[in-house]
């Protein structure tokens, strides 16, 4: 078959490899020029890690993970209310099988995977039901099948399924993420802090110059531009002016080149399918970062569709939904049981190894 995936993120790529090993002729188009850098630390748990196993991948995702030493909470003034050096907020405990990793290391992992071709700078424009695409840039292409890995604001999801506000249900609160000079010195550490509404984290892992910074405040639903980047470091100036380091933090996010900013929300559809399309991931079920299994989940999503279309590409959508319903809605029950301080550990690998593979 030929298939377009929309998205090279974690479902894209890893959708992409599995297809190709199937034999397909797979396209995978992603609208930014070029991989996007930055992003946070992600998990890979559970199913996740077999997959990644079967991909050949694990040994070089776990040279890879990331080296924390532990954490801490500090007031606005930078007084240390708690330390833990067995374990993060983030990935959990040290001596879990669960592999953390920053985002775009592991991005660069899945990407070096697959010999798919890949379209940078361009998009979906329009798209029939009799597989005709029309992409932004002009040229026009029919696919056998096309699959949206593109995210909580899937073009994709979009164009087959209707609107996005039909189907992503906002969690009270929203994060930005970029990259800093490590002007605190942190040494594989983490430091987290919170003042009223608004609170984050500051990471240092490999890079002792560096440090990624997630900044986050809880509100109700903002009407902003999600592509307006400078738009949406004013909504970030607004909030967080009275968190730790909030001068210095602040500086570094208008200085930033890989600033990115979200809302904490979830995906719910009662179908991902549709015709000939598909979605994987965030694009169909995106369980939100505090759920800790978004990465986990699209890796998962993408092996099994592709696993599905080589049994038996007549049945595959269906199969794929009836697998994949009660993996996704498990992980999605993970944002909600302890609202703020996130999930039981033993609920995260409940919940993670919820799905069997062969």
């Amino acid at each position: 078959m030929r298939v377009l995936v929309s998205g090279a993120s974690v479902g894209g790529p890893v959708l992409a490899y599995w297809l190709r090993g199937h034999g397909h002729d797979v396209t995978v188009v992603e609208r930014a020029p070029a991989p996007r850098r930055g992003g946070q630390a992600v998990d890979i748990r559970g199913a996740a890690l077999t997959v990644a196993a079967r991909m050949g991948l694990l040994e070089r995702i776990k040279a890879r993970r990331t080296t924390m030493r532990g954490m801490s909470m500090v007031d606005t003034a930078g007084n240390e209310l708690m330390r833990d050096e067995e374990s993060t907020l983030s990935g959990g405990r040290f001596d879990s099988p669960d592999v953390e990793i920053m985002r775009d290391d592991l991005v660069a992992i899945l990407l070096g995977a697959s010999d798919a071709r890949y379209l940078y700078g361009d998009s979906i424009a329009m798209l029939s039901e009799d597989g005709e695409v029309t992409f932004e840039s002009g040229r026009v292409e029919r696919y056998d099948r096309v699959i949206g890995a593109d995210g909580l604001h899937s073009n994709v999801r979009r164009l087959a399924f209707g609107p996005e506000r039909q189907f992503v249900h906002h969690l009270g609160t929203y994060v930005s993420i970029y990259t800093a000079p490590n002007f605190l010195g942190l040494d594989r550490w983490q430091t987290w802090f919170n003042e009223g509404e608004a609170g984050g984290a500051l990471f240092s892992d490999r890079d002792p110059g560096e440090l990624r910074v997630n900044l986050g405040f809880r509100s109700e639903v903002i009407d902003y531009d999600h592509r307006d980047v400078e738009g949406q470091k004013r909504l970030v100036q607004e909030h967080c002016t009275g968190v730790f380091e909030a001068e210095r933090l602040l500086k570094a996010m208008w200085e930033s080149d890989d600033f990115y900013f979200d809302a904490m929300a979830q995906v719910r559809m009662e179908h991902w399918t549709k015709g000939r399309v598909a979605l994987v991931g965030d694009a169909g079920y995106c369980a939100s970062p505090l759920s800790g299994q978004g990465t986990s989940l699209a890796m998962v999503g993408a092996y099994v569709l592709a696993e599905e279309l080589a049994r038996d590409p007549h049945a595959a959508y269906a199969r794929y939904e009836e697998r994949m319903r009660p993996f996704v809605a498990a992980n999605q029950a993970l944002a909600h049981e302890n609202p703020g301080q996130g999930a039981a550990p033993e609920s995260v690998q409940r919940a993670a190894a919820g799905i069997t593979l062969d």
